[in-house]
Protein backbone atom coordinates (compact mmCIF):
# COMPACT_ATOMS: atom_id res chain seq x y z
CA UNK A 1 0.00 0.00 0.00
CA UNK A 2 3.12 2.23 0.69
CA UNK A 3 4.10 1.59 -2.82
CA UNK A 4 0.93 3.07 -4.48
CA UNK A 5 1.78 6.30 -2.60
CA UNK A 6 5.34 6.15 -3.52
CA UNK A 7 4.08 5.70 -7.05
CA UNK A 8 2.48 8.89 -6.88
CA UNK A 9 5.12 10.87 -5.32
CA UNK A 10 5.18 13.56 -7.26
CA UNK A 11 1.43 14.87 -6.60
CA UNK A 12 2.22 14.53 -3.27
CA UNK A 13 4.50 16.80 -2.79
CA UNK A 14 3.11 19.20 -4.83
CA UNK A 15 -0.22 19.08 -2.67
CA UNK A 16 -0.14 17.21 0.44
CA UNK A 17 -0.58 20.44 2.39
CA UNK A 18 -2.22 20.98 5.90
CA UNK A 19 -3.14 22.81 9.00
CA UNK A 20 -0.31 22.69 11.43
CA UNK A 21 -2.95 22.93 14.36
CA UNK A 22 -4.29 19.94 13.59
CA UNK A 23 -1.19 18.11 15.01
CA UNK A 24 -1.64 19.85 18.03
CA UNK A 25 -4.81 18.44 19.49
CA UNK A 26 -3.46 16.16 22.39
CA UNK A 27 -3.29 12.67 21.00
CA UNK A 28 -5.88 9.97 21.62
CA UNK A 29 -5.03 6.48 20.11
CA UNK A 30 -8.50 4.57 18.54
CA UNK A 31 -6.66 1.64 19.70
CA UNK A 32 -7.11 2.02 23.46
CA UNK A 33 -10.08 0.00 24.26
CA UNK A 34 -8.67 -2.83 22.16
CA UNK A 35 -4.76 -2.89 22.62
CA UNK A 36 -4.81 -3.43 26.67
CA UNK A 37 -3.10 -7.10 27.12
CA UNK A 38 -5.52 -7.38 30.13
CA UNK A 39 -8.74 -8.27 28.54
CA UNK A 40 -9.70 -11.27 26.89
CA UNK A 41 -11.16 -11.81 23.40
CA UNK A 42 -13.10 -9.03 22.47
CA UNK A 43 -16.72 -9.71 20.85
CA UNK A 44 -17.79 -7.35 18.19
CA UNK A 45 -20.55 -9.13 17.14
CA UNK A 46 -21.64 -9.87 13.72
CA UNK A 47 -22.51 -8.18 10.11
CA UNK A 48 -24.85 -10.49 8.11
CA UNK A 49 -23.46 -13.34 10.19
CA UNK A 50 -19.84 -12.68 9.78
CA UNK A 51 -17.99 -12.33 12.72
CA UNK A 52 -16.09 -8.75 13.20
CA UNK A 53 -12.50 -9.21 13.62
CA UNK A 54 -10.94 -6.95 15.96
CA UNK A 55 -8.06 -5.48 13.34
CA UNK A 56 -11.50 -4.98 10.84
CA UNK A 57 -13.02 -2.64 13.67
CA UNK A 58 -10.17 -1.33 14.36
CA UNK A 59 -9.19 -0.23 10.42
CA UNK A 60 -12.81 0.85 10.04
CA UNK A 61 -12.41 3.02 13.22
CA UNK A 62 -9.75 4.81 11.90
CA UNK A 63 -11.55 5.32 8.75
CA UNK A 64 -14.26 6.86 10.32
CA UNK A 65 -12.20 9.36 12.37
CA UNK A 66 -10.59 10.37 8.59
CA UNK A 67 -14.16 10.65 6.99
CA UNK A 68 -14.93 13.33 10.18
CA UNK A 69 -11.97 14.92 9.38
CA UNK A 70 -12.46 15.33 5.61
CA UNK A 71 -16.04 16.29 5.95
CA UNK A 72 -16.15 18.31 9.21
CA UNK A 73 -12.74 19.91 8.89
CA UNK A 74 -12.15 18.23 12.65
CA UNK A 75 -11.25 15.61 14.66
CA UNK A 76 -13.48 13.80 16.97
CA UNK A 77 -12.62 14.95 20.18
CA UNK A 78 -12.54 13.75 24.00
CA UNK A 79 -15.53 14.29 24.53
CA UNK A 80 -16.73 12.55 21.74
CA UNK A 81 -14.71 9.67 23.06
CA UNK A 82 -16.15 9.71 26.42
CA UNK A 83 -19.60 9.51 24.29
CA UNK A 84 -18.37 6.88 21.93
CA UNK A 85 -22.39 5.87 21.15
CA UNK A 86 -21.55 8.27 17.65
CA UNK A 87 -18.52 6.81 16.72
CA UNK A 88 -19.25 3.36 17.73
CA UNK A 89 -22.42 3.53 15.39
CA UNK A 90 -20.56 5.07 12.61
CA UNK A 91 -17.72 2.20 12.65
CA UNK A 92 -20.36 -0.28 12.21
CA UNK A 93 -22.11 1.30 9.60
CA UNK A 94 -18.82 1.91 7.78
CA UNK A 95 -18.26 -2.40 8.24
CA UNK A 96 -21.18 -2.74 7.18
CA UNK A 97 -20.63 -0.35 3.47
CA UNK A 98 -16.98 -2.08 3.67
CA UNK A 99 -18.45 -5.73 3.45
CA UNK A 100 -21.51 -4.71 0.63
CA UNK A 101 -18.63 -3.15 -1.46
CA UNK A 102 -17.15 -6.64 -1.35
CA UNK A 103 -20.30 -8.70 -2.13
CA UNK A 104 -20.83 -6.69 -4.80
CA UNK A 105 -17.51 -6.97 -6.27
CA UNK A 106 -16.54 -3.42 -6.29
CA UNK A 107 -13.06 -2.69 -6.35
CA UNK A 108 -10.83 0.95 -6.68
CA UNK A 109 -8.32 0.61 -8.77
CA UNK A 110 -4.76 2.29 -7.23
CA UNK A 111 -4.95 4.92 -9.78
CA UNK A 112 -8.16 5.86 -8.70
CA UNK A 113 -7.12 5.69 -5.22
CA UNK A 114 -4.44 8.04 -5.64
CA UNK A 115 -6.13 10.56 -7.60
CA UNK A 116 -9.31 10.46 -5.40
CA UNK A 117 -6.56 11.05 -2.11
CA UNK A 118 -4.97 13.94 -4.07
CA UNK A 119 -8.20 15.55 -4.66
CA UNK A 120 -9.62 15.30 -0.68
CA UNK A 121 -6.08 16.44 0.78
CA UNK A 122 -5.61 18.92 -1.88
CA UNK A 123 -8.66 21.04 0.16
CA UNK A 124 -5.57 21.48 3.31
CA UNK A 125 -3.21 23.29 1.36
CA UNK A 126 -3.20 26.08 4.14
CA UNK A 127 0.56 25.32 5.37
CA UNK A 128 3.62 23.85 3.22
CA UNK A 129 4.93 21.00 3.84
CA UNK A 130 8.14 19.38 2.03
CA UNK A 131 7.45 16.04 1.91
CA UNK A 132 4.96 13.39 2.09
CA UNK A 133 6.53 11.93 5.17
CA UNK A 134 6.24 15.46 6.83
CA UNK A 135 2.27 15.04 6.08
CA UNK A 136 2.51 11.33 7.99
CA UNK A 137 4.42 12.95 11.02
CA UNK A 138 2.26 16.04 11.33
CA UNK A 139 -1.13 14.97 10.32
CA UNK A 140 -1.98 10.88 10.82
CA UNK A 141 0.68 10.11 13.24
CA UNK A 142 0.03 12.11 15.92
CA UNK A 143 -3.57 10.42 15.77
CA UNK A 144 -1.55 6.86 16.01
CA UNK A 145 -2.80 7.02 12.02
CA UNK A 146 -0.52 5.90 9.14
CA UNK A 147 -0.86 6.51 5.25
CA UNK A 148 -2.24 2.58 5.16
CA UNK A 149 -5.53 4.19 6.97
CA UNK A 150 -5.47 7.27 4.72
CA UNK A 151 -5.54 4.78 1.59
CA UNK A 152 -7.82 2.09 2.82
CA UNK A 153 -10.26 4.89 3.81
CA UNK A 154 -10.00 6.36 0.10
CA UNK A 155 -10.79 3.23 -1.50
CA UNK A 156 -13.79 2.41 0.72
CA UNK A 157 -15.20 6.19 0.29
CA UNK A 158 -15.20 5.69 -3.25
CA UNK A 159 -16.50 1.95 -3.09
CA UNK A 160 -19.16 4.01 -1.65
CA UNK A 161 -19.74 6.46 -4.34
CA UNK A 162 -19.72 3.29 -6.47
CA UNK A 163 -22.76 1.87 -4.56
CA UNK A 164 -24.44 4.83 -4.27
CA UNK A 165 -24.39 4.85 -8.34
CA UNK A 166 -25.55 1.68 -8.39
CA UNK A 167 -27.77 1.18 -5.76
CA UNK A 168 -29.64 4.54 -6.05
CA UNK A 169 -29.89 4.59 -10.05
CA UNK A 170 -33.55 4.09 -9.79
CA UNK A 171 -33.97 7.55 -7.71
CA UNK A 172 -32.28 9.22 -10.82
CA UNK A 173 -35.44 8.27 -13.72
CA UNK A 174 -36.98 11.57 -13.02
CA UNK A 175 -38.84 13.17 -16.06
CA UNK A 176 -38.48 16.78 -17.65
CA UNK A 177 -42.11 17.05 -16.91
CA UNK A 178 -40.99 16.50 -12.74
CA UNK A 179 -37.93 18.55 -13.02
CA UNK A 180 -39.65 21.35 -14.47
CA UNK A 181 -42.40 21.38 -11.80
CA UNK A 182 -39.82 21.46 -9.35
CA UNK A 183 -37.90 24.21 -10.74
CA UNK A 184 -40.96 26.41 -10.43
CA UNK A 185 -41.93 25.26 -7.34
CA UNK A 186 -38.67 26.13 -5.92
CA UNK A 187 -38.34 29.62 -8.05
CA UNK A 188 -41.84 30.94 -8.36
CA UNK A 189 -41.61 34.48 -6.47
CA UNK A 190 -44.22 35.96 -4.22
CA UNK A 191 -44.57 39.62 -3.63
CA UNK A 192 -45.90 40.21 -0.20
CA UNK A 193 -46.22 43.36 2.49
CA UNK A 194 -45.43 42.49 5.78
CA UNK A 195 -46.12 44.80 9.37
CA UNK A 196 -44.29 44.09 11.94
CA UNK A 197 -44.76 44.32 16.12
CA UNK A 198 -41.34 44.20 17.57
CA UNK A 199 -41.76 44.67 21.24
CA UNK A 200 -39.03 47.13 21.48
CA UNK A 201 -41.82 49.60 20.25
CA UNK A 202 -43.58 49.20 23.48
CA UNK A 203 -40.48 48.80 26.25
CA UNK A 204 -41.23 53.19 26.58
CA UNK A 205 -44.54 52.47 27.90
CA UNK A 206 -43.96 49.10 30.54
CA UNK A 207 -44.14 50.43 34.50
CA UNK A 208 -42.23 47.86 37.54
CA UNK A 209 -44.74 47.91 39.95
CA UNK A 210 -42.74 46.70 42.90
CA UNK A 211 -45.35 43.90 43.56
CA UNK A 212 -45.68 42.59 40.52
CA UNK A 213 -41.52 42.70 40.04
CA UNK A 214 -41.40 40.25 43.12
CA UNK A 215 -44.14 37.93 41.81
CA UNK A 216 -42.16 37.90 37.82
CA UNK A 217 -38.98 36.97 40.15
CA UNK A 218 -40.97 34.23 42.35
CA UNK A 219 -42.51 32.66 39.08
CA UNK A 220 -39.04 31.96 37.41
CA UNK A 221 -36.64 30.84 40.07
CA UNK A 222 -35.45 28.50 37.71
CA UNK A 223 -34.36 30.44 35.13
CA UNK A 224 -32.11 32.53 37.80
CA UNK A 225 -31.09 29.77 39.22
CA UNK A 226 -27.26 29.39 38.55
CA UNK A 227 -25.13 26.53 37.14
CA UNK A 228 -22.45 24.81 38.60
CA UNK A 229 -19.37 26.92 38.36
CA UNK A 230 -15.32 26.36 38.10
CA UNK A 231 -12.52 28.71 38.79
CA UNK A 232 -8.88 28.03 37.49
CA UNK A 233 -5.53 29.00 37.50
CA UNK A 234 -3.72 29.45 34.42
CA UNK A 235 -0.39 30.35 32.45
CA UNK A 236 -0.95 31.56 28.92
CA UNK A 237 1.43 31.24 26.55
CA UNK A 238 0.41 34.14 24.39
CA UNK A 239 1.02 33.76 20.60
CA UNK A 240 1.82 37.61 20.17
CA UNK A 241 5.31 36.27 22.37
CA UNK A 242 6.23 34.07 18.97
CA UNK A 243 5.55 37.09 16.48
CA UNK A 244 8.86 37.83 15.65
CA UNK A 245 10.00 33.70 15.52
CA UNK A 246 6.40 33.54 13.71
CA UNK A 247 7.44 35.95 10.70
CA UNK A 248 11.11 34.27 10.36
CA UNK A 249 9.52 31.09 9.49
CA UNK A 250 7.07 32.52 7.31
CA UNK A 251 9.55 34.65 5.20
CA UNK A 252 11.17 30.84 4.55
CA UNK A 253 8.37 29.84 2.97
CA UNK A 254 9.55 31.31 -0.34
CA UNK A 255 6.92 29.42 -2.47
CA UNK A 256 3.75 30.43 -0.29
CA UNK A 257 2.60 33.45 -3.06
CA UNK A 258 3.08 30.64 -5.90
CA UNK A 259 0.59 27.86 -3.95
CA UNK A 260 -1.24 30.97 -3.53
CA UNK A 261 -1.56 32.28 -7.04
CA UNK A 262 -1.74 29.14 -8.23
CA UNK A 263 -4.92 28.45 -5.95
CA UNK A 264 -6.62 31.60 -7.45
CA UNK A 265 -5.71 30.86 -10.73
CA UNK A 266 -7.93 27.36 -10.36
CA UNK A 267 -11.33 28.60 -7.71
CA UNK A 268 -10.98 32.51 -8.78
CA UNK A 269 -13.35 33.74 -6.86
CA UNK A 270 -15.00 31.16 -5.65
CA UNK A 271 -10.92 31.20 -3.77
CA UNK A 272 -11.51 34.84 -2.98
CA UNK A 273 -14.67 33.64 -1.44
CA UNK A 274 -13.29 31.14 0.70
CA UNK A 275 -10.67 33.58 2.04
CA UNK A 276 -13.25 36.52 2.56
CA UNK A 277 -10.55 38.31 0.05
CA UNK A 278 -11.66 41.56 -2.09
CA UNK A 279 -8.52 40.38 -4.63
CA UNK A 280 -5.36 38.23 -4.89
CA UNK A 281 -3.28 40.49 -3.32
CA UNK A 282 -5.81 41.06 -0.71
CA UNK A 283 -6.06 36.99 -0.54
CA UNK A 284 -2.21 36.82 -0.02
CA UNK A 285 -2.13 39.24 2.88
CA UNK A 286 -4.97 37.22 4.94
CA UNK A 287 -3.03 33.75 3.64
CA UNK A 288 0.23 35.21 5.14
CA UNK A 289 -1.67 36.02 8.20
CA UNK A 290 -3.56 32.91 8.52
CA UNK A 291 0.13 31.10 8.12
CA UNK A 292 1.91 33.43 10.67
CA UNK A 293 -1.32 32.75 13.50
CA UNK A 294 -0.65 28.32 12.80
CA UNK A 295 3.00 29.02 12.82
CA UNK A 296 2.82 31.24 16.25
CA UNK A 297 0.08 28.36 17.69
CA UNK A 298 2.69 25.94 17.08
CA UNK A 299 5.50 27.26 19.09
CA UNK A 300 3.21 28.27 21.47
CA UNK A 301 2.12 24.99 22.01
CA UNK A 302 6.04 23.89 22.27
CA UNK A 303 7.10 26.42 24.65
CA UNK A 304 3.46 25.51 26.88
CA UNK A 305 4.19 21.23 26.88
CA UNK A 306 8.14 22.12 27.80
CA UNK A 307 6.28 23.93 31.00
CA UNK A 308 3.70 21.27 31.66
CA UNK A 309 5.94 18.35 31.46
CA UNK A 310 7.94 18.64 34.83
CA UNK A 311 4.60 20.18 36.42
CA UNK A 312 2.31 16.90 35.15
CA UNK A 313 6.06 14.80 36.70
CA UNK A 314 5.60 16.83 40.15
CA UNK A 315 4.44 14.04 42.70
CA UNK A 316 2.24 14.90 44.68
CA UNK A 317 0.02 16.72 42.37
CA UNK A 318 -0.97 19.57 43.89
CA UNK A 319 -2.81 22.73 42.40
CA UNK A 320 -0.61 25.24 43.71
CA UNK A 321 2.29 23.38 42.14
CA UNK A 322 1.43 25.78 38.97
CA UNK A 323 2.33 28.68 41.14
CA UNK A 324 5.37 27.72 42.11
CA UNK A 325 6.72 26.46 38.63
CA UNK A 326 5.38 29.45 37.22
CA UNK A 327 7.28 31.44 39.96
CA UNK A 328 10.70 29.10 38.78
CA UNK A 329 10.10 30.08 35.23
CA UNK A 330 9.29 33.35 35.71
CA UNK A 331 5.48 32.82 33.79
CA UNK A 332 2.41 34.73 35.17
CA UNK A 333 -0.35 32.72 37.06
CA UNK A 334 -3.99 34.04 36.85
CA UNK A 335 -7.45 33.10 38.12
CA UNK A 336 -10.10 33.15 35.73
CA UNK A 337 -13.63 34.75 36.92
CA UNK A 338 -16.29 31.99 37.97
CA UNK A 339 -17.45 30.44 34.79
CA UNK A 340 -20.08 27.70 33.94
CA UNK A 341 -19.59 24.94 31.50
CA UNK A 342 -22.02 26.27 28.69
CA UNK A 343 -21.07 29.59 28.18
CA UNK A 344 -17.23 29.30 29.71
CA UNK A 345 -14.81 32.21 30.56
CA UNK A 346 -16.10 35.30 29.80
CA UNK A 347 -13.13 37.09 29.55
CA UNK A 348 -10.52 34.81 27.77
CA UNK A 349 -10.78 34.36 24.37
CA UNK A 350 -11.27 30.64 24.50
CA UNK A 351 -13.35 27.89 22.87
CA UNK A 352 -15.28 24.81 24.62
CA UNK A 353 -12.36 22.55 24.95
CA UNK A 354 -11.22 25.06 27.50
CA UNK A 355 -14.19 24.61 29.96
CA UNK A 356 -15.04 21.35 29.52
CA UNK A 357 -11.16 20.00 30.64
CA UNK A 358 -11.72 22.73 33.27
CA UNK A 359 -15.04 20.88 34.60
CA UNK A 360 -13.36 17.60 34.49
CA UNK A 361 -10.36 18.95 36.47
CA UNK A 362 -10.22 17.53 40.50
CA UNK A 363 -8.39 17.84 43.35
CA UNK A 364 -6.77 14.42 42.85
CA UNK A 365 -6.01 15.31 39.02
CA UNK A 366 -5.73 19.16 39.04
CA UNK A 367 -4.28 20.13 35.18
CA UNK A 368 -5.42 20.00 32.39
CA UNK A 369 -3.28 21.17 29.34
CA UNK A 370 -1.81 22.61 26.84
CA UNK A 371 -5.47 23.82 25.61
CA UNK A 372 -5.03 25.06 22.34
CA UNK A 373 -7.61 28.51 22.00
CA UNK A 374 -7.57 31.60 20.18
CA UNK A 375 -5.26 33.74 21.92
CA UNK A 376 -2.85 31.54 22.69
CA UNK A 377 -2.23 27.95 24.82
CA UNK A 378 -3.24 27.63 27.92
CA UNK A 379 -2.02 25.08 31.26
CA UNK A 380 -4.13 24.83 33.51
CA UNK A 381 -5.11 24.44 37.19
CA UNK A 382 -8.49 24.09 39.36
CA UNK A 383 -8.17 26.76 41.90
CA UNK A 384 -12.13 25.58 43.13
CA UNK A 385 -15.55 24.38 42.21
CA UNK A 386 -19.03 26.70 43.32
CA UNK A 387 -22.13 24.72 43.18
CA UNK A 388 -25.25 26.10 41.65
CA UNK A 389 -27.35 28.54 44.05
CA UNK A 390 -30.28 30.89 43.11
CA UNK A 391 -29.21 34.36 43.51
CA UNK A 392 -31.67 36.59 45.76
CA UNK A 393 -33.81 39.51 44.06
CA UNK A 394 -31.42 41.95 45.46
CA UNK A 395 -28.36 40.68 43.68
CA UNK A 396 -30.27 40.46 40.20
CA UNK A 397 -32.51 43.36 40.49
CA UNK A 398 -31.62 44.95 37.11
CA UNK A 399 -31.94 41.91 35.22
CA UNK A 400 -35.27 40.84 36.67
CA UNK A 401 -35.94 44.54 35.72
CA UNK A 402 -35.18 44.29 32.63
CA UNK A 403 -36.42 41.14 31.74
CA UNK A 404 -39.54 41.87 33.59
CA UNK A 405 -39.86 45.04 30.78
CA UNK A 406 -39.13 42.89 27.99
CA UNK A 407 -41.64 40.39 28.94
CA UNK A 408 -44.44 42.95 29.35
CA UNK A 409 -43.32 44.58 26.08
CA UNK A 410 -44.08 41.10 23.94
CA UNK A 411 -47.41 40.94 25.65
CA UNK A 412 -48.26 44.42 24.30
CA UNK A 413 -47.00 43.89 20.92
CA UNK A 414 -48.79 40.60 20.49
CA UNK A 415 -52.15 42.19 21.96
CA UNK A 416 -51.44 45.52 19.31
CA UNK A 417 -50.87 42.91 16.15
CA UNK A 418 -53.88 40.71 17.12
CA UNK A 419 -56.25 43.78 17.85
CA UNK A 420 -54.96 45.10 14.16
CA UNK A 421 -55.85 42.33 12.37
CA UNK A 422 -59.90 42.72 12.17
CA UNK A 423 -58.71 46.41 11.19
CA UNK A 424 -56.76 45.16 8.60
CA UNK A 425 -59.02 42.86 7.19
CA UNK A 426 -61.83 44.99 7.14
CA UNK A 427 -60.12 47.75 5.53
CA UNK A 428 -58.82 44.99 2.61
CA UNK A 429 -62.31 44.17 1.94
CA UNK A 430 -63.31 48.11 1.00
CA UNK A 431 -60.61 47.68 -1.29
CA UNK A 432 -58.09 50.16 0.40
CA UNK A 433 -54.60 49.55 0.31
CA UNK A 434 -52.21 47.34 2.79
CA UNK A 435 -49.87 50.19 3.25
CA UNK A 436 -52.83 52.81 3.53
CA UNK A 437 -54.29 50.87 6.12
CA UNK A 438 -51.21 50.30 8.34
CA UNK A 439 -50.36 54.44 8.11
CA UNK A 440 -53.81 54.94 9.41
CA UNK A 441 -53.60 52.93 12.40
CA UNK A 442 -49.77 54.32 12.72
CA UNK A 443 -47.86 51.11 11.83
CA UNK A 444 -45.05 50.89 9.25
CA UNK A 445 -45.79 48.92 6.16
CA UNK A 446 -42.71 47.24 5.24
CA UNK A 447 -42.64 46.06 1.15
CA UNK A 448 -40.64 43.10 1.62
CA UNK A 449 -38.75 42.25 -1.97
CA UNK A 450 -39.84 39.44 -4.11
CA UNK A 451 -38.56 35.92 -3.20
CA UNK A 452 -39.20 31.90 -3.39
CA UNK A 453 -38.59 29.00 -1.63
CA UNK A 454 -34.79 28.96 -2.94
CA UNK A 455 -34.38 32.61 -1.75
CA UNK A 456 -31.52 32.45 0.64
CA UNK A 457 -31.77 36.13 2.07
CA UNK A 458 -34.45 38.26 2.60
CA UNK A 459 -32.93 41.60 4.88
CA UNK A 460 -36.21 43.16 4.97
CA UNK A 461 -37.84 40.35 7.11
CA UNK A 462 -35.06 38.66 8.69
CA UNK A 463 -34.45 41.42 10.96
CA UNK A 464 -37.39 40.69 12.73
CA UNK A 465 -37.89 36.68 11.94
CA UNK A 466 -36.24 33.51 10.72
CA UNK A 467 -36.23 33.29 6.76
CA UNK A 468 -37.87 29.63 6.94
CA UNK A 469 -40.39 31.11 9.12
CA UNK A 470 -41.33 33.88 7.10
CA UNK A 471 -41.28 31.56 3.75
CA UNK A 472 -43.76 28.85 5.92
CA UNK A 473 -46.33 32.11 6.22
CA UNK A 474 -46.24 33.68 2.79
CA UNK A 475 -46.46 30.42 0.95
CA UNK A 476 -49.82 29.03 3.05
CA UNK A 477 -51.19 32.09 2.90
CA UNK A 478 -53.73 32.51 -0.12
CA UNK A 479 -53.02 35.23 -2.35
CA UNK A 480 -55.14 38.87 -1.92
CA UNK A 481 -55.20 38.30 1.70
CA UNK A 482 -53.39 38.73 5.09
CA UNK A 483 -52.17 36.07 7.07
CA UNK A 484 -53.34 35.42 10.55
CA UNK A 485 -50.72 37.60 13.37
CA UNK A 486 -48.12 35.23 13.81
CA UNK A 487 -46.23 35.69 17.12
CA UNK A 488 -42.63 35.32 16.77
CA UNK A 489 -39.52 35.79 19.14
CA UNK A 490 -39.15 39.50 18.01
CA UNK A 491 -42.93 39.77 19.01
CA UNK A 492 -44.81 39.32 15.85
CA UNK A 493 -46.02 40.18 12.32
CA UNK A 494 -48.76 39.61 9.51
CA UNK A 495 -48.11 39.44 6.10
CA UNK A 496 -50.10 40.34 3.64
CA UNK A 497 -49.42 38.23 0.48
CA UNK A 498 -50.16 40.76 -2.96
CA UNK A 499 -49.00 38.27 -6.51
CA UNK A 500 -47.17 35.90 -7.75
CA UNK A 501 -45.17 36.92 -10.71
CA UNK A 502 -44.09 35.12 -13.64
CA UNK A 503 -41.24 33.12 -14.00
CA UNK A 504 -38.13 34.35 -15.90
CA UNK A 505 -38.52 31.70 -18.42
CA UNK A 506 -35.05 32.48 -20.60
CA UNK A 507 -33.43 31.96 -17.21
CA UNK A 508 -35.62 28.48 -16.36
CA UNK A 509 -34.22 27.05 -19.72
CA UNK A 510 -31.26 28.34 -19.26
CA UNK A 511 -30.29 26.84 -15.36
CA UNK A 512 -32.74 23.89 -16.18
CA UNK A 513 -30.56 21.48 -16.96
CA UNK A 514 -28.33 22.05 -13.49
CA UNK A 515 -31.45 21.76 -12.12
CA UNK A 516 -32.14 18.48 -13.42
CA UNK A 517 -28.96 17.17 -12.09
CA UNK A 518 -29.43 18.97 -8.65
CA UNK A 519 -32.18 16.88 -8.21
CA UNK A 520 -31.14 13.69 -9.95
CA UNK A 521 -28.55 13.85 -7.61
CA UNK A 522 -30.45 14.20 -4.60
CA UNK A 523 -33.33 11.57 -5.83
CA UNK A 524 -30.06 9.15 -5.91
CA UNK A 525 -28.93 9.38 -2.90
CA UNK A 526 -32.58 9.30 -1.26
CA UNK A 527 -33.08 5.90 -2.64
CA UNK A 528 -29.43 5.23 -1.88
CA UNK A 529 -30.42 5.90 2.00
CA UNK A 530 -33.39 4.54 1.85
CA UNK A 531 -31.39 1.02 0.76
CA UNK A 532 -29.12 1.18 3.37
CA UNK A 533 -31.40 2.01 5.85
CA UNK A 534 -33.20 -1.28 5.65
CA UNK A 535 -29.68 -3.14 5.47
CA UNK A 536 -28.55 -1.91 8.82
CA UNK A 537 -32.00 -2.54 10.21
CA UNK A 538 -31.29 -6.37 9.42
CA UNK A 539 -27.19 -6.92 9.25
CA UNK A 540 -26.41 -4.78 12.22
CA UNK A 541 -28.83 -6.94 14.56
CA UNK A 542 -25.87 -8.98 15.93
CA UNK A 543 -24.11 -5.67 16.50
CA UNK A 544 -24.51 -4.08 20.52
CA UNK A 545 -26.05 -1.52 18.20
CA UNK A 546 -29.24 -3.65 18.54
CA UNK A 547 -31.10 -1.54 16.23
CA UNK A 548 -29.07 1.53 14.74
CA UNK A 549 -30.80 4.85 14.04
CA UNK A 550 -31.48 6.01 10.32
CA UNK A 551 -27.59 6.64 9.16
CA UNK A 552 -26.69 10.03 7.62
CA UNK A 553 -26.57 10.63 3.98
CA UNK A 554 -23.24 9.16 2.76
CA UNK A 555 -23.65 10.70 -0.68
CA UNK A 556 -21.72 14.14 -0.41
CA UNK A 557 -18.01 14.35 -1.10
CA UNK A 558 -16.00 15.13 1.80
CA UNK A 559 -15.49 18.87 1.86
CA UNK A 560 -13.42 19.96 5.03
CA UNK A 561 -13.79 23.19 6.59
CA UNK A 562 -10.93 25.29 6.32
CA UNK A 563 -9.41 26.58 9.78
Amino acid sequence: MFGTFRKHQTWLWAVIITVIIFSFVIYFSPYSKLNDSRRGPVNLGKINGERIGEEDYIHARNEVYLRTFFMTGNWPDEEAKKEGGQLERETYQWLLLIQKQKQLGIHISPDVVAQSARVMVSQFQRAGINSPEMFVKNLLNPRGLSVDDLERFVRHYVGVQELIATLGLGGKLVTPREVQDLYKREHQEVATEAVFFPASNYLASVTVPPDALTQFYSNRLAVYRVPDRVQVSYVRFDLTNFLAEANKELAALTNLDLQIDEKYREGGTNFLRELKATSLEDARVKAHDAYRKEIEMHLARKKATEFATPLFDMDPLRADNLDKLAKEKGLAVRITAPFDRETGPKDLEVGPDFAAKAFSRTPEDPFAGPIVAYDGVYIVALNKKLPSEIPTLDQIRDQVVQDYKHNQAMNLARRAGADFYPTLTNGLAQGKPFASICLSAKLKPVSVPPFSLSTRDLPEAEEHIQLNQYKQIAFTTPLGTPSAFQPTSDGGLIVYVKEKLPLDEAKMNATLPAFANYVRQNRQNEAFNDWFRKEAEKGLRETPLARPPAPASMGSAPNAKKS
